[in-house]
C-alpha cells in the first residue's frame, strides 16, 4: 500500500504542480476521531486556450479500492482561478482515505497537449 499522510491541511496536489496528463495524487488518511468535514481548494495559476480540468476527490475504506463514484466532483475548468467545495465525511465513517484524482483534455489548434499549473488542498472546517 503506498504511504500515507495525516493532518487536518492536507496539500492534496502541491501549488504550481504541472501536468500534461491525466492523474491522481498520493494517498492521504482521514482518521475516524479527526476532522470530517473540509474546504477543498482547487488553484488554476496556468493555463492556455482551449484546454479543460476536470478534478475529483475519491475515498477509500482500505487505501486500496476507490468505487466507482467520487465524493465530490468539481465544476469543470477552462481558466486560471480558485474554486472552493466542501467534502463532508460525517455520513461515511467507512471513508479513512482520500486522492484527488484529474483528467486534463486538450482540442482546437496548436500544441496539441494539455498543460495546467495547479494546485489543490484540504483544511477542516
Amino acid at each position: 500500500m503506498a504511504e500515507t499522510k495525516t493532518a487536518t491541511e492536507l496539500a492534496l496536489v502541491p501549488a504550481g504542480t504541472a501536468v500534461e496528463a491525466n492523474g491522481e495524487c498520493e494517498v492521504f488518511e482521514v482518521p475516524p476521531d479527526g476532522a470530517r468535514v473540509f474546504v477543498v481548494q482547487m488553484d488554476i495559476a496556468e493555463t492556455v486556450e482551449q484546454e479543460s480540468l476536470d478534478l475529483a476527490i475519491w475515498g477509500s475504506a482500505d487505501g486500496q479500492s476507490w468505487g466507482t463514484m467520487p465524493l465530490v466532483k468539481f465544476p469543470q475548468r477552462f481558466y486560471r482561478g480558485s474554486t472552493r467545495m466542501a467534502l463532508d465525511l460525517t455520513h461515511r465513517p467507512e471513508v479513512r482515505f482520500i486522492r484527488a484524482r484529474w483528467e486534463v483534455n486538450r482540442w482546437g489548434r496548436g500544441r496539441p497537449v494539455p498543460r495546467f499549473r495547479f494546485g489543490v488542498s484540504a483544511r477542516s472546517a
